[in-house]
């Protein structure tokens, strides 16, 4: 029995946040809702590579521990299904960001919260629901780029550049899902629901939280600085023999250590230049020649082993197919198999979180669109007569 068992999510999103978050909570053991509109879906589903099938990797990625319902809200019967659905929900996943829209549909928070007093509302937009950008359309790279880190990604030489994956989106997808956890556990004591308010742009923002203290300590901006860190040396990437490996000498204890581990000279230990971690820091440039030149005789493998020993930070860098062929990753888990009822075994990583006594649980496949529509109105009441003239209305 997964922790949110007896959990409903009602979830009305598209793309990539919205539906992560509700895919994340579904693995937490909540029953989720995908309402998607009828005949075109989650725009994700015309996304990416294809599966056997012809549905999309990229919805299947994450969507599974769902069901889906097809449902037209801009039509008057539409939104009286869906006040039927939200009557019994705890949780409402929403990402429409115009507050018109919204009211229009019934959603607005004012309205949801007048007419479901328990249910939590969880608003995931590109700017959030207050302030002078509230309302605008959001989309991952945008926020990218907004949010400051476009432009210190890379060296100084290739920024700005885009992280390779949805950023933004996925961690605007977790701070939704800690919100409504943490609403959940608040309803529990007062027995009301709240707005939980998620913003793409605060999401990827709060990755400046090391750079901002800096900035506001300093005054001085953040700057790109490719693969070394702002604050500890050597904690970079360096070259072996073979391949590129990282290396994170995290102490001034472990850099005696790591002198002898990698056979650098007495005279370098010593030096006064990196005798600290503020001197490597002022002298890093002249210290990574010398740890270079030091590796590049030395087998990946072979160094990897001594620094382990030493228990020096240290790893390969993998591409993402060594990641998901890795021994110890697949040891944990972490990649998940279920079956879809069209496309044959659909694979996609597992949840991260690892509860000992309630762990993530994968029940169903990423839904085909509209798949559990007819499932769901009958739970609720609705005759089969009514379901074919919903159907023939574009109601489902």
């Amino acid at each position: 029995m997964g922790v949110l068992d007896g959990i409903r999510v009602i979830e009305i999103t598209e793309a990539l946040a919205g539906p992560y978050a509700a895919m994340l909570l579904g693995d937490l053991g909540a029953d989720v809702v995908k309402v998607e509109r009828p005949g075109v879906g989650d725009q994700s589903r015309g996304w990416g590579a294809r599966l056997p099938s012809g549905e999309s990797a990229y919805f299947a990625a994450t969507n599974r521990n769902k069901r889906s319902l097809t449902l037209n809200i801009l039509k008057e019967e539409g939104r009286a299904l869906l006040q039927s659905l939200l009557v019994s929900a705890d949780v409402l996943v929403i990402n429409i960001p115009r507050e018109e829209s919204l009211q229009r549909a019934g959603l607005s928070w004012e309205a949801l919260h007048t007419r479901h007093p328990r249910l939590i509302v969880a608003s995931v937009t590109g700017y959030g629901r207050t302030g002078p950008y509230a309302g605008r359309s959001g989309y991952d790279v945008v926020a990218q780029g907004e949010a400051g880190l476009m432009t210190l990604t890379g060296t100084p030489e290739t920024v700005p550049m885009r992280y390779p994956v949805p950023l933004a989106d996925m961690t605007a997808g977790l701070y939704t899902v800690i919100g409504v956890l943490a609403a959940l556990r608040a309803r529990e004591a007062n027995g009301v629901g709240q707005l939980v308010d998620t913003s793409l742009l605060e999401s990827q923002a709060a990755y400046l939280t090391i750079l901002a203290g800096d900035f506001f300590a300093t005054g001085l901006p953040p700057q790109p600085i490719g693969n070394v860190h702002p604050g500890i040396a050597p904690y970079q990437v360096f070259h072996a023999q073979d391949r590129a490996v990282i290396i994170a000498v995290g102490s001034d204890r472990q850099w005696p250590e790591f002198c002898d581990v990698v056979g650098l000279a007495e005279e370098v230990k010593s030096d006064p230049r990196f005798e600290t971690n503020l001197a490597r820091l002022a002298n890093r440039e002249a210290l990574a020649e010398l740890i270079e030149e030091r590796l590049a005789d030395l087998p990946s493998e072979t160094l990897l082993a001594r620094l382990r020993e030493a228990e020096i930070a240290c790893g390969p860098i993998n591409t993402p197919e060594e990641l998901l062929g890795n021994e110890h990753y697949l040891a944990r888990g972490n990649q998940v198999t279920l079956e879809h009822p069209t496309a044959g075994p659909v694979h996609s990583l597992a949840n991260p979180v690892r509860l000992s006594d309630s762990p993530a649980e994968y029940r169903l496949p990423p839904p085909m669109l509209g798949e559990h529509t007819a499932e769901l109105l009958r739970d609720f009441g609705v005759a089969p007569q009514t379901l074919l003239e919903l159907r023939h209305r574009g109601v489902v």
